[in-house]
């Protein structure tokens, strides 16, 4: 039994090596994205429905004027997941993104899951971004969709829309067949439609200027009206709890800059433009975020934005309709990019676990002329367009989060794994290395708690890792998880009691924060890998650190429906994943093939059979 439990195990952590990646990179898609169509990718997929919607609710509802400190909050955070996403590309330039690196660096389980989730992450942020679409276009006809369609086929089910939304599915088929067409020729319209956005951005910035009021940042509680919100006035009138409630929404105004990290076999140079496009994409996003947050609560009151269209709204009430005009265009422009790019990862994202035998083997092809993978994105297309056509815009939203920072969190995770990984295990079991690194059979045995001392805060200055920093770090690397976790928990359900200053709670709280940043320093003081990148993150361990912490705070700030979701669909994929995967991976079948050739015969060596390709 022991043994059966072993060769599971096994199994699930089996992983890629970097060296594998880099030795499979002939590719079959095309090399034909520069730095200016991957910059532009990331920013057309994340600069889309946030920057006409985002803000303006949040400044009404949670930050008031402040909701560009907010924005600054959740560019800092996205910025920590970003540079690891950075990393990673820089190390790995396949397609598959956070798939891909956490099966470098974690294992085949852990990759499938996470794949599983970008999956579903991608087909609800094209199918959410769909639909927005679809509802701003109907607004503009005055709802002549939503009535019409309402009439003829009503759908009579509580946790679906009201009526099936022909008009969004057919916005995606359309985008599935541009994606199916080419890679340069969608990224090119991609740019196009781009440059537009930044345009209507731009606009509304410059012309914004003019309408500013500082006074709109310092008005007092007193002649706020009686019967509107608008807490307690000034720059910050909700606190800073409502920066952070600000910021946590703001978080997911930045999720999409990842679809750049599965363009490593369409990029040009991956190990350079693609880090670089992560970085300058998001400080293109954060200006614009910044931008449009100053001018709009400059123009106009907080407590009175409109949180459905912000910009429209306050361009008409200062007396600029031209410029509602030009913002009406700039958003069907905007929308479309981030359609397009919500949707670009999909396929690849199923090109990528196909090609490796977690999916199925006919989502891998690739057309002989478009070089792209037809099937997988067609029917990613169909998936996402169901999913538009039946499901209400805020449903969509509530689903897309959780896989959204389950992969950031993951991709940190994979950045110190990797940081601290022996690079060479079997050269430092040499007795000479063992010396040099201060590890002999005499320190283990005279002062055991000195010696374990030492190791665990590396006193004897080693400066690269070996097989006991590794595991060091790993042991070291998981406590720390359960420790932010942990902290996390606290903070969301003691809330009340720390708020109120409550001894026992503060207590609680210190204990698992001074225990976190213990394991934090022990994982600081491992000998790192040097190897030489294209980009390495910052300031390790701490950023990936502070990422995890982030992004596990707000996973855990999602209400119990999200979970419930999240888990049946974790249930059909393991289930795949069971009757499939674990039988045609290929990782598998080369560890079965080389496990069968060791295997010495009376006639040499035994060729690999159908029963041995079956077992675990």
């Amino acid at each position: 039994m022991r043994t059966k439990l072993n060769n599971l195990f096994r199994v699930l952590a089996r992983r890629k090596t970097e060296d594998d990646e880099v030795a499979e990179s002939k590719h079959q898609l095309a090399r034909v994205l520069e730095l200016l169509d991957l910059t532009a990718l990331g920013v057309g997929s994340t600069l889309g429905v946030g920057v006409y919607v985002l803000a303006g609710a949040i400044a009404r509802n949670d930050s008031g004027p402040a909701v560009t400190v907010a924005f600054l909050v959740a560019a800092i955070a996205s910025a920590f997941s970003g540079v690891c996403y950075a990393e990673f590309a820089a190390r790995v330039p396949k397609a598959g993104s956070a798939y891909i690196y956490s099966y470098v660096s974690v294992g085949e389980l852990a990759a499938f899951i996470i794949g599983w989730n970008l999956i579903l992450e991608y087909v609800i942020g094209t199918a959410s971004v769909a639909r927005g679409l679809s509802n701003y276009v109907d607004n503009l006809l005055g709802y002549v969709m939503k009535n019409t369609l309402t009439k003829l086929f009503p759908l009579h089910v509580s946790f679906l829309s009201p009526y099936p939304d022909f008009f969004s599915c057919g916005l995606i088929l359309v985008q599935a067949m541009i994606l199916s067409w080419g890679v340069k020729e969608s990224t090119t319209l991609n740019n196009i439609f781009t440059a537009v956005n930044l345009l209507t951005v731009a606009t509304v910035i410059v012309c914004g200027c003019w309408k500013a009021d500082v006074k709109n940042w310092m008005i007092k509680k007193e002649d706020i009206p009686a019967n509107v919100r608008g807490g307690e006035g000034g720059f910050m009138p909700y606190g800073v709890s409502g920066i952070m409630a600000g910021a946590a929404k703001c978080f997911f105004g930045f999720v999409g800059f990842d679809c750049v990290a599965t363009t490593g076999e369409e990029a040009k140079n991956p190990q350079r433009n693609i880090p670089l496009s992560i970085v300058l994409s998001l400080i293109i996003i954060f200006l614009s975020y910044f931008g449009i947050a100053t001018v709009m609560t400059l123009m106009y009151p907080y407590y009175l934005q409109d949180p459905d269209a912000p910009l429209p709204f306050v361009f008409n009430e200062v007396g600029l309709p031209s410029i509602k005009l030009a913002v009406t265009i700039g958003a069907i422009f905007a929308l479309c990019t981030c359609l397009l790019g919500a949707m670009f990862p999909l396929p690849r994202i199923l090109y990528a676990m196909s090609h490796d035998g977690l999916l199925y083997e006919f989502l891998s092809r690739v057309h002989p002329v478009s070089k792209t993978p037809v099937l997988a994105t067609l029917l990613s297309g169909v998936f996402a367009g169901i999913m538009a056509a039946i499901f209400n815009l805020e449903q969509l939203i509530d689903m897309m989060s959780i896989g959204t920072l389950l992969a950031y969190t993951i991709v940190a995770i994979c950045v110190l794994v990797l940081r601290y990984r022996d690079p060479n295990p079997i050269m430092y079991e040499t007795p000479l290395l063992r010396r040099q690194n201060g590890i002999t059979g005499t320190n283990l045995t005279t002062n055991r708690i000195g010696n374990m001392i030492s190791q665990l805060f590396n006193l004897t200055m080693m400066k690269y890792p070996n097989s006991s920093t590794e595991r060091i770090s790993f042991w070291a690397i998981t406590a720390m998880i359960t420790g932010l976790w942990s902290t996390c928990l606290c903070l969301i359900y003691m809330e009340p009691a720390l708020a109120g200053g409550d001894s026992h709670a503060v207590g609680i709280v210190a204990i698992v924060v001074a225990a976190t940043l213990i394991t934090l320093l022990v994982l600081h003081r491992q000998p790192q890998s040097n190897t030489p990148l294209t980009f390495k993150v910052p300031c390790v361990p701490l950023i990936p650190a502070l990422s995890i912490f982030m992004n596990s705070y707000l996973m855990l700030k999602l209400d119990m429906h999200t979970w419930i979701r999240f888990g049946i669909w974790l249930f059909i994929g393991m289930v795949i994943y069971l009757t499939y995967s674990i039988r045609n991976s290929v990782e598998g079948i080369r560890d079965r093939i080389s496990a069968v050739e060791r295997k010495p015969t009376q006639t040499g060596r035994k060729q690999l059979t159908k029963n041995d390709t079956t077992k675990f």
